[in-house]
Order: structure tokens, then C-alpha cells, then sequence
């Protein structure tokens, strides 16, 4: 598990959105997207046994049944207690995709139609050209590899459709599986932010762990297969 951005919606945006639930947002959560306008509409990312795609209202249920269990909100940013608050949640997120501060992706597995975890990205500066990320995924699909698959598809989408330069993300120094899960993908451990995570009282240092842009492409390319090599 991973640090996450935002869960909470302030009382300004929450009366907001509760007001600006309507027939265009919702038909939003309903179209299948194949544009790379990403601010229209996210795309389909197809992974080998899931795929990542926009966010629905009726995502709400699972996500809370999946979000909020002791083991996924442990290290994570405090996830809504109720249905009404992920419906919130999820259109406060296209709201944000619209205006292209934010990006949330749904993890669906194959045979299923909810979502089971997120992957985000949140703009650190006004052109997207730094970011922060994180993920949440339901426990009962931890070391399922889908996080690394999902994780290296939404670095991609950063990178090469947002034109993200920088993404960096955060895991409390305890939590030994997020750590181990972005060095796994090629992130760079940069530093420890001391007590910058409040959960149940309880004070967590966290690692920041940083990707560049530069060095992902030439990852990439080192992983990919030489024409004519021999195995």
C-alpha cells in the first residue's frame, strides 16, 4: 500500500459537487474513452489480467468495501466511511480531471465490472510537469503483480501523454510492502520526510521515492527485447 492523494472533499467542494451532480457527469462515468485528450476523458489502459480505466459512481460500493479494511487503510490517507462519500469522492475526481489537476485511475480485474483499488496522480505545479502518485488495492489482491503492471502503466501515461518530467510518492518507512513495491519498478529512494504521515494518532516518518522522466524512458528501453537476440 501507498500513501494516496486526497480522499477527503473539503465542505465548499462537497456542496459544490452535490449541486453539480448531474446528466453531463454522470453520462461521463458511462463512455467508454479511447481519446488521449486525457482532460476529456481517460482511456482504457489494458493490463494482462485487469485493465485501468476512468472512475464510476457505481464503483462506490467496492471501493469501500476494498478501501477501508484495517490492512489497506493503515498507511494511507483516512478513505471515505460511507457509499455517499466514494460517489462524492468520484465525481470531485472528474471535476478535477476536467480542469487537469488530477488523474484517477480504476483497477478492474478481468471477469469483474467494479473497481477493486485506484492508482492517482496529482499535479504539483500548474502544468503537470511534477506530480505525485499513489495507489490503494483491495488486500486480497496483494502480490497478484498487479500493482507493478498497473504502476508501470500509469508512469507511462504520466510521462508520455501528461508530460509529466517528475512523479514522487511517499510510503511510510513501516510499511515494508509499498516500500519494496517501488523500488521493485525503478523508483529512487530520495529521503525520509520525519512525521509528515498522521494516522490514529500516531505519528509516521515516510520514504520519498522519485522518477524522472529521463531515466524511465531509458529503463524502458533497456527492458526492451533486441531484434535478433538470442535467450
Amino acid at each position: 500500500m501507498e500513501r494516496v492523494m486526497p480522499f477527503q472533499v473539503n465542505t465548499t467542494e462537497r456542496a459544490t459537487i452535490m449541486i453539480r451532480t448531474n446528466a453531463e457527469l454522470v453520462r461521463n462515468t458511462e463512455t467508454v474513452v479511447t481519446t488521449s485528450d486525457w482532460k476529456a476523458g481517460l482511456p482504457i489502459l489494458a493490463a494482462s489480467t485487469f485493465t485501468l480505466r476512468e472512475l464510476r459512481v457505481e464503483d462506490a460500493p467496492s471501493l469501500l468495501a476494498m478501501l477501508t479494511t484495517e490492512e489497506v487503510a493503515r498507511f494511507i490517507s483516512p478513505p471515505p466511511t460511507t457509499v455517499e462519500g466514494f460517489e462524492q469522492f468520484i465525481i470531485w475526481a472528474m471535476r478535477e480531471r476536467q480542469a487537469g489537476h488530477y488523474v484517477c485511475f480504476a483497477v478492474v480485474p478481468d471477469g469483474m465490472t467494479a473497481a477493486v483499488g485506484i492508482f492517482q496522480l496529482r499535479a504539483l505545479d500548474r502544468t503537470f510537469l511534477s506530480a505525485e502518485w499513489g495507489f490503494a488495492i483491495g488486500s486480497r489482491f496483494w502480490g497478484t503483480g498487479m500493482f507493478a503492471e498497473g504502476a508501470r502503466l500509469v508512469v507511462d501515461f504520466a510521462v508520455d501523454v501528461i508530460g509529466a518530467h517528475r512523479l514522487e510518492a511517499r510510503a511510510a518507512v513501516a510499511n515494508g510492502r509499498g516500500n519494496g513495491a517501488l523500488r521493485k519498478i525503478g523508483a529512487v529512494q530520495e529521503g525520509i520526510l520525519r512525521h509528515s504521515l498522521q494516522r490514529n494518532g500516531v505519528s509516521h516518518d515516510q520514504v520519498l521515492w522519485g522518477i524522472v522522466a529521463d531515466d524511465w524512458r531509458l529503463q524502458r528501453l533497456s527492458q526492451v527485447p533486441r531484434v535478433g537476440a538470442v535467450n
